[in-house]
């Protein structure tokens, strides 16, 4: 690499970032500017005017949660000039999904930093996404699966939908097609009932893999 990555350490164990960013010191190339403890200083800092490469984000953060920080930065179309490369202990499918929906560009479990986190920032560097070998082979298991056919969606249901899935509230999607947020409630129930979903997470993995965000 040419030049040092600037990075932004969001982590609420102050032991994590520590560690962290001693990690990060080893190389030239690296360099955290900055550190957060939660979602809600993550955009703080960004409002501040910070500049950073990366995001190095924890999901499981009291006050803002990661994902909730992701949605923040979809809603605010921010996520398409910074690096989101998220760290979690989590590594079910459904958590993949959906923060790469959500517009990050990498994917990083904890018990895997030692021998990932380099290779993840260079990757993220060259304009490129990563997950590690497992969880790329996981998440292709599950989108090349073909559920059984369930009952289609109105056109109208599959734009509500596609609100949903991308992190907005009920009351946002209500003001942007102009209608009342009882009639949004309508359609997702709706929703939820014609596509037999228990959670949200459900809606996502339809979402993706009937092509639904292609749409609009």
């Amino acid at each position: 690499m040419s030049r040092t990555l600037k990075i932004l350490l969001a982590d609420d164990h102050s032991i994590l970032r520590t560690g962290l960013k001693l990690l990060l010191s080893t190389q030239k190339d690296f360099k955290v500017v900055a550190e957060a403890s939660n979602g809600k200083e993550v955009l703080s800092l960004l409002d501040d005017g910070l500049e950073v490469d990366v995001i190095l984000l924890d999901l499981s953060m009291p006050v803002m949660s990661g994902l909730d920080c992701l949605r923040e930065l979809n809603k605010r179309q921010s996520i398409s000039s910074i690096n989101v490369l998220v760290l979690t202990m989590h590594n079910e499918q459904q958590y993949i999904k959906e923060v790469m929906l959500l517009g990050a560009k990498g994917y990083l479990r904890k018990d895997t930093l030692d021998t990932e986190l380099f290779k993840a920032l260079r990757t993220l560097a060259e304009g490129r996404r990563y997950l590690a070998e497992n969880d790329a082979n996981s998440l292709l298991d599950s989108l090349m699966y073909i559920p059984p056919k369930k009952e289609s969606l109105s056109s109208r249901e599959e734009e509500v939908l596609n609100y949903i899935v991308r992190g907005y509230s009920l009351s946002d999607i209500a003001q942007k097609l102009c209608l009342s947020v009882k009639t949004i409630s309508t359609y997702k129930t709706r929703i939820m009932t014609k596509l037999n979903c228990k959670q949200n997470s459900d809606l996502v993995n339809y979402a993706l893999k009937n092509n639904i965000l292609d749409k609009y």
